[in-house]
């Protein structure tokens, strides 16, 4: 077994002095130090998609972009096989520490970086009671804030994804951050990438009922489903009001609910699920078919595990998040506005690997955040998918209870220009 602290010092003492890669640092007297906080760093990992973007730039707007920062350090928690941490490090010169406040302050004493990168996604950590993998985001932030408190002086911070897997843990997230008054942006790719049709909510807008139909699973893609939904539904007219209620359904639970025909009866509305259907590029065909419609009998046979989320907003607007594996392969979201005959309805476009593109916007917004001390857009609708996961987490494991979410009762106003990729 590898000795972890000595191999992390010895690669942080080895690589102060190596040369770094021209490319990745040409502009080094120029450019902010960044620190990369991360589980795990592997091939398909989120470190992989979003920490490499600021070692080699990225593609924006039909141009290659170098963000001016230089990692200069990184923690990395766990070392799986075929870990990248290591040879990305020797590649481009930057020392892995044993711990985080050693990354933070580059093996001194004091705060010695401008912008520090969480990723607290992938790796091999315990489940809670309620199927939620206990990745260490908040203890990744708290060690960060103590180095704050303690070194008198703060960072930019962006958390990738959801804030934590316990909402008490989330709301002192974000309480911190509003104390310690630094830049902390957070949240899912989904918001920030293509839109096919590139089509937006009208500000201001009077919704009845929303929808997003998706792939994945519980605690992992349900949050990008929820990001998906609360991008568009908090520009309402009104604002965002929070939510009053959740129940999270499973297997026979959401066929029933399928049947029901409305929110009112216990579903939703069959013309948002055939809009979400019809924005598809991945919908389900039997061998030697396309374009075809799916029976309600198809879908029950490819979807094996369907799960659903029915939300109630406080103000009374309703929504939907399904996800379908073996039905649909991508996120498609549709909208009933008041007085409107049909929906509004879009696919959020995820480009696929190699270049997996959407990381890279979601990148630029953790670069605004790093230049500007400023979000990008508002950390409680992250806040508020953090809490919606948890909460459906929880009506999942006790018999898919409708549960009141008085906590959940988050109030924001949505920037007027939304920041989702449009060149």
């Amino acid at each position: 077994m590898i000795n972890r602290r000595a191999f992390l010092g010895t690669v942080g003492a080895g690589l102060v002095g190596a040369s770094l890669n021209p490319l990745a640092f040409a502009a080094e007297t120029k450019n902010k130090r960044m620190a990369v906080i991360t589980t795990e760093w592997r091939f398909h990992s989120h470190a992989w998609h979003m920490a490499e973007r600021f070692l080699v730039g990225y593609p924006l707007q039909g141009k290659w972009h170098r963000p001016p920062f230089d990692v200069v350090a990184a923690y990395v928690d766990q070392f799986p096989e075929k870990d990248l941490a290591r040879s990305r490090a020797k590649e481009f010169g930057f020392p892995i520490y044993p711990t985080v406040a050693e990354a933070l302050r580059c093996g001194g004493d004091k705060l010695a970086v401008d912008a520090v990168l969480i990723i607290g996604e992938h790796g091999n950590y315990p489940k809670s009671e309620y199927e939620q993998t206990k990745y260490p985001r908040y203890e990744f932030f708290k060690q960060t804030t103590d180095v704050f408190r303690k070194d008198g002086k703060t960072a930019p911070v962006f958390n990738d994804k959801h804030l934590s897997w316990k909402w008490e843990w989330a709301k002192e997230m974000y309480d911190l951050s509003r104390e310690m008054k630094f830049a902390f942006t957070a949240g899912s790719s989904l918001p920030v990438t293509w839109r096919m049709p590139s089509v937006d909510l009208p500000y201001g807008g009077e919704i009845e009922e929303s929808m997003c139909l998706a792939i994945g699973s519980v605690d992992s893609y349900d949050f990008h489903a929820l990001e998906v939904i609360q991008c568009m539904v908090e520009r309402r007219k009104g604002g965002e009001t929070g939510v009053s209620a959740i129940q999270a359904l499973r297997g026979d639970a959401v066929w029933k609910a399928m049947e029901a025909g409305s929110f009112a009866a216990g579903g939703w509305d069959p013309k948002l699920f055939a809009a979400c259907l019809s924005r598809s590029q991945t919908l389900a065909q039997p061998e030697s078919y396309s374009d075809r419609y799916p029976t309600d009998a198809q879908i029950r046979e490819w979807v094996k595990t369907p799960i659903a989320y029915r939300i109630e907003y406080t103000d009374g607007t309703k929504s939907t998040m399904l996800m379908m594996n073996g039905l649909v392969s991508d996120f498609n979201f549709a909208v009933r506005l008041k007085g409107q005959p049909e929906p509004l309805s879009t696919l959020f476009y995820l480009p696929p690997t190699p270049n997996v593109t959407y990381s890279a916007e979601l990148m630029s917004k953790a670069e605004e955040t790093f230049v500007t001390g400023k979000s990008p857009y508002p950390l409680e609708r992250t806040l508020l998918t953090t809490g919606l996961v948890a909460a459906a987490c929880e009506s999942l494991g006790t018999g898919q209870k409708r549960l009141e979410t008085p906590h959940l009762a988050i109030r924001y106003t949505a920037p007027r220009e939304s920041t989702f990729a449009r060149s």
